[in-house]
C-alpha cells in the first residue's frame, strides 16, 4: 500500500509542475525577505544577478531561465539552502564547499555532461535536480551520497546506474524518465530500493 501510495504522489507530481519543485509547507519555513526571485531576467553570471542581495540574508534564490554560465561569488552565501539554476548555460561548477547548509539545488536543462563533483561537498544536500543534461554516467559517489530525497536523471543519457544503491533506500523519490534503460536493470533498481517511488 505504502507503495502504491508514494508511485502515485510521485506520478502526479511529475504531471504537474514536477516533484521538484518546493513543497509549499517546506517553501514557507523561507522568510519572505530571504527569497531572491530572479528568474528570466537575460543575466550572464551569477555576480551580475545577485549584485544587489544580501549574501548574510538571503536563503532561496531563483535563477532559472537566465543565460547563466558562472557562478563565480557564490560561496559568499554560505546560509543558502535553495538555489534554482533551471534552463540556464551552466557546464560545470566552482566548489561549493562553504554553502554546507544547501538542501535542494536544481540544474535541469543546462550542459552539464557529467554529475558535477562539486555536489560531493555538501553535506546537507536533500533534493538534486539535474534531467535533461547531456549526463551519460552516475558517479559511484553519488550512489554512495546519503541523505538524499529526491534526485531526478530523466531526459539524460544515462542508460545504468552503479552496482551499489544501498546508500539511497531511504530516499524518497527517483526520476529516470525518458531513458533508455534495459528492462533488466529497471528490474534490478526496482528491487535494489523497494520502498523508493521510481519513475521511468
Amino acid at each position: 500500500m505504502r507503495n502504491i501510495a508514494a508511485y502515485a504522489l510521485v506520478a502526479a507530481l511529475a504531471a504537474t509542475a514536477g516533484c521538484f519543485d518546493e513543497p509549499e509547507p517546506a517553501y514557507k519555513t523561507v522568510p519572505a525577505e530571504a527569497r531572491a526571485y530572479l528568474q528570466g531576467r537575460g543575466f550572464a553570471d551569477f555576480a551580475s544577478a545577485a549584485s544587489g542581495l544580501d549574501a548574510e540574508v538571503v536563503d532561496y534564490i531563483n535563477l532559472d531561465r537566465n543565460a547563466i554560465t558562472n557562478l563565480d561569488g557564490i560561496a559568499a552565501f554560505k546560509g543558502l539552502k535553495w538555489l534554482r539554476l533551471n534552463e540556464n548555460k551552466l557546464s560545470a561548477l566552482p566548489s561549493l564547499a562553504a554553502l554546507s547548509s544547501l538542501r535542494r539545488i536544481y540544474l535541469r536543462d543546462n550542459s552539464f555532461t557529467e554529475v558535477p563533483e562539486q555536489l560531493k561537498d555538501l553535506p546537507s544536500l536533500t533534493d538534486i535536480e539535474l534531467s535533461g543534461n547531456p549526463i551519460k554516467e552516475v558517479p559511484e559517489w553519488l550512489a554512495q551520497k546519503k541523505g538524499l530525497e529526491f534526485l531526478s536523471l530523466s531526459r539524460t543519457l544515462v542508460e545504468r546506474l552503479p552496482a551499489d544503491l544501498s546508500a539511497w533506500k531511504g530516499m524518497k523519490a527517483l526520476q529516470l524518465g525518458e531513458l533508455k534503460i534495459p528492462p533488466e536493470e529497471m528490474a534490478r533498481i526496482r528491487k535494489a530500493l523497494p520502498d523508493v517511488a521510481i519513475v521511468f
